[in-house]
């Protein structure tokens, strides 16, 4: 149980630095570094059974229907990353101590760094392929916030920018190829899909797979053509680039080629594409890190040039390959932690990154310039030091590959080539910044950083030589377990030495050095040749490629999105016509094998009234009121048709749905021309014709395709527990009040906030007010005829009943909360109508958003009360009860709960037409307003 607490201690202590103020730094950064203190102390209490070849897991369901499960596992592979994550991180704590100014928020740099620590060990203990996505995108996510710490600054948000956008395409495609993995094996079970290989690999869907896969790998990892955005997120404080480049963010790239070594490698797909990319990438970055004059610059493309070469090593067919692979993710972790603490100092103290800038710090500096000197001696590869036996183990397998055939030696001669190119950035690293001559124009003066700033700097360095010169004493264990994982077959036998007699990888390690040397002493002639070709600055291109992007989407969408209504619905029906209506040709097919039914006169009348109807509408349209109407015939008669076909509540609710469309309808049509505008030509009309006739055609297929078929539907489920489950006869509303209950509340929740909106809209609206009708005729003075007002009075009340009546009735009658609101809204909207406004709300003193707001409450705590009974949300109960004087009736909690619905319906459907109508009086002459109120 203690497992997952390896990354949840992390994640509270993200929560733990906003407890404290910006100005209490020990505090802040103490406090910080507790929990992920605690985390590591679990990890090396489960390392000793890890290291012995156990495989601690947890596993919680968290929602089985996608297959995503909260499942954690710590086989040697995570142990490795969750001590580097946890270790690193909390020297990179101590380290962000003093380097941060005072000015800069503490408490917001530990929340994202400390969120950041979670996401990767989520990734690297992920037992589920789900769960690794949700944390890997949690890593782009944390690590934007980081490289956009100085927010201020406009580097550090086109840099996070771009690393999110690169890093989140790049977490798309590889949630595609999980899916299609988990499709190949069955479940996104870790360890099922780790001794799959052969099923996976015999799959024809492997390929897209692996290339989606490895291509969320590349992007994160940085490598090439993705490399372009890690050099510009080193406009994040150096501490995160330090964190960032050594255990985190990058390293999840080549982390998931280990990962996945079991299941995806092996296959000549594999072989090239990961060997190739990795060594063109260990190349290309190698050679510009050396022309670079930004510390940090030189730094961020020695880290791509390694991962690549991490990432060629996992390629290899050779399981010493991997070995050699995971050896100098260790290694790549210590020295490059320090080298970005070394430069971070360097800024810190000088003012300056620049190496053009800086030379001599040895002088004033000399306990840095010591720790950077061997520090770029193992990055370099200089024996004695870790460096050198994680290089020399690459050397050997690229020498042993057998990749490109005949070719094959060009392997051997580019790792050498990439090797040499270290060496030179390596010694230029350190050559132009603390020897020579002391630098007289710095923008301070330079002197060593507090001592607490150089322990983290002094511990790794202390690793890289230790490491180097008892290999076999400090990682053949972690190794060994982490071998294991990864390559999941009996491992080879690791003999880690400083000495393995002279051998061609020694030579190649010579050659290496001495050509570094070389190419450092000549380096001026390399800027004088970079200088012929063109500089590109990749950011710039990356933010034009964007600026292309949206100006193309935009003009895109100014084609299709110009606010031409029957443009979008002409899209939208060719685009349902197109997808389908080919499938809809062959009536032979859409026949089912049960008769139609017979049609009698009163169907046939009805449809001719309802076609006419509708043609009506559509021929009538410039006159809006007489389409209204018309199409007020068609709504009567789909109530008709309901109640004809045994569906008496959906006609009860078709048809006060009907009137209060109207009525809305009719308020709207007040503020518009009574005549539309003569827009269409013949040609439009005939093609408007055709596509209305061939749309009604389809929906015409798909109502015989239906009607011929005998269908197996849920409903014969509900007709059979109606009663016994949900106390009530009518299957509707029980459906909606038990049954979709949670729907139901969703629904009202949404036409609350709707109305709401709608109110807040018309609010303070003013709209021009017509002063005549179409022809010219001005208004009746007569506002509120005797007649209507007479009669509005004596309806409301027995409309009141009448939705009373309705409510008690629809649990087993048609009827219900819905179809009772309705009612309400319609008799009390009548009363607006008859008296106005001004004589209503005089009277109806009482607000309707209260009343919408509370029937969703009444509608909710209906569903929390049944957790007192201890059942499921909106779990209803129903018994039979003696009355005195009335006798046995059935009461059930679903009647609360359709209050709640009756109580939104009535506030929503009054706050939207009462205040629709308040608009015809606002502008009202006060005259006729003062005569009105007499």
């Amino acid at each position: 149980m203690s497992l997952p607490l390896i990354v949840l201690l992390p994640l509270l202590g993200s929560l733990i630095p906003l407890l404290s103020s910006n100005r209490q730094r020990n505090l802040n950064a103490g406090s910080t570094a507790i929990l992920p203190a605690i985390a590591l102390a679990i990890a090396l209490y489960h390392a000793p059974s890890v290291l012995g070849g156990e495989v601690p897991r947890f596993s919680l369901s968290w929602v089985p229907q996608l297959g995503l499960d909260l499942a954690f596992r710590l086989d040697g592979l995570s142990l490795l990353f969750v001590m580097l994550i946890l270790g690193i991180g909390l020297l990179i704590i101590l380290y962000s101590r003093y380097y941060l100014a005072p000015e800069d928020s503490m408490p917001r740099f530990y929340a994202y760094l400390m969120l950041f620590m979670t996401s990767m060990l989520g990734i690297v203990m992920a037992d589920n392929l789900l769960l690794l996505w949700v944390f890997w995108e949690l890593t782009s996510l944390s690590s934007f916030l980081l490289i956009g710490y100085w927010y201020k600054q406009s580097e550090a948000r086109r840099g996070a920018r771009m690393a999110l956008t690169v890093t989140g395409m790049g977490g798309l495609a590889m949630l595609a190829g999980f899916l299609l993995l988990g499709h190949i094996v069955g479940t996104f079970d870790m360890q099922t899909v780790l001794d799959s290989r052969q099923l996976i690999q015999a799959d024809p869907r492997y390929l897209p797979a692996l290339l989606l896969i490895l291509l969320g790998a590349f992007t994160k990892s940085a490598q090439f053509p993705f490399h372009f955005w890690l050099p510009h997120a080193m406009s994040a404080p150096t501490p995160v680039s330090a964190f960032l480049h050594s255990a985190t963010m990058v390293k999840a790239g080549v982390f998931l080629l280990a990962r996945l070594h079991p299941a995806l490698a092996g296959s000549q797909l594999w072989l090239y594409i990961v060997t190739l990319t990795g060594l063109v990438t260990m190349i290309y970055a190698a050679y510009f890190a050396l022309l670079k004059y930004d510390l940090k610059g030189v730094l961020a493309f020695s880290t791509v040039s390694h991962l690549g070469m991490i990432t060629m090593l996992f390629g290899l067919d050779s399981k010493l390959a991997v070995i050699a692979g995971l050896f100098h993710i260790i290694n790549h972790a210590t020295f490059k932690a320090s080298l970005f603490m070394s430069s971070g100092i360097i800024d810190h103290e000088t003012g300056t990154r620049d190496i053009r800038k800086l030379s001599g710090l040895r002088h004033s500096m000399p306990m840095t310039a010591a720790l950077a000197g061997l520090a770029a001696a193992s990055m370099a590869g200089v024996p004695l030091l870790n460096g050198f036996l994680s290089k020399e183990m690459m050397l050997t397998e690229a020498l042993g590959s057998g990749i490109l055939g005949g070719l094959a030696w060009l392997i051997p001669v580019l790792a050498t080539l990439g090797s040499v190119l270290s060496v030179a950035y390596s010694l230029r690293y350190v050559r132009n910044v603390f020897f020579g001559p002391p630098a007289t124009d710095l923008p301070k003066t330079p002197h060593e950083a507090p001592f607490m700033m150089r322990l983290p700097m002094l511990l790794l360095v202390g690793l890289c030589v230790l490491i180097g010169l008892l290999p076999a004493l400090m990682v053949t264990g972690i190794l060994e377990a982490a071998g294991q994982a990864t390559i999941l077959a009996p491992r080879p036998e690791l003999h880690l030495a400083i000495w393995h007699g002279f051998n061609l990888p020694l030579l190649m390690s010579a050659i290496a050095l001495a050509g570094g040397v070389a190419i450092y002493s000549v380096r001026r002639t390399l800027f004088s040749f970079q200088r012929q070709f063109p500089q590109r600055n990749a950011l710039m291109l990356f933010e034009y490629a964007v600026r292309q992007l949206l100006g193309a989407t935009q003009r895109g969408i100014d084609r299709l999105e110009n606010g031409s209504l029957q443009r979008y619905m002409l899209w939208l029906i060719v685009v349902v016509l197109f997808l389908t209506g080919s499938g809809l040709l062959d009536l032979t097919q859409l026949k089912g094998e049960l008769p139609l039914k017979p049609l009698d006169g009163l169907l046939i009348v009805g449809a001719a009234i309802t076609i006419l109807a509708g043609l009506g509408t559509a021929v009538l349209h410039r006159r809006r009121l007489v389409s209204l109407m018309m199409l007020s015939v068609v709504g009567l008669m789909v109530s008709l048709a309901f109640a004809r076909f045994s569906a008496p509540d959906l006609a009860l609710t078709q048809l006060a749905v009907e009137v209060v469309t109207v009525i809305l309808l009719m308020l709207a049509l007040f503020f518009l021309p009574q005549r539309t505008p003569k827009e269409s030509s013949g040609a439009r009309i005939v093609r408007d014709v055709l596509l209305a006739a061939s749309f009604g055609g389809i929906v015409a297929s798909l109502n015989y395709a239906l009607l011929t078929r005998s269908l197996d539907s849920i409903s014969g489920y509900f007709l059979a527990n109606s009663v016994s489950g949900g106390g009530g006869h009518n299957v509707v509303n029980v459906i909606l009040v038990d049954f979709r209950g949670f729907d139901t509340l969703g629904e009202i929740t949404v036409l609350c906030i709707a109305a709401i909106g709608i109110y807040k809209l018309l609010n303070r609206l003013r709209l021009f007010m017509p002063s005549s009708d179409s022809e010219g005729r001005p208004w009746s003075k007569d506002l509120h005829p005797m007649l209507l007002a007479t009669v509005s009075q004596t309806l409301l009340p027995l409309a009141l009943l009448v939705s009373v009546f309705i409510f008690l009735r629809g649990h087993n009658e048609p009827g219900g909360g819905f179809i009772a609101g309705l009612v309400t809204a319609v008799a009390l909207i009548l009363l607006y109508i008859a008296r106005g406004v001004d004589w209503a709300q005089q009277r109806l003193t009482f607000q309707y958003q209260p009343i919408a707001v509370a029937g969703v409450v009444i509608a909710a705590l209906t569903g929390v009360g049944s957790w007192f009974f201890g059942h499921d949300f909106l779990t209803s109960a129903f018994g039979h009860f003696s009355i005195p004087f009335i006798g046995e009736v059935e009461l059930a909690t679903a009647m609360l709960f359709d209050l709640g619905v009756y109580l939104t319906v009535v506030g929503a459907t009054l706050m939207i037409l009462a205040n629709l109508g308040k608009l015809t009086t606002r502008h009202r002459p006060s005259k006729e307003n003062d005569k009105e109120t007499v």
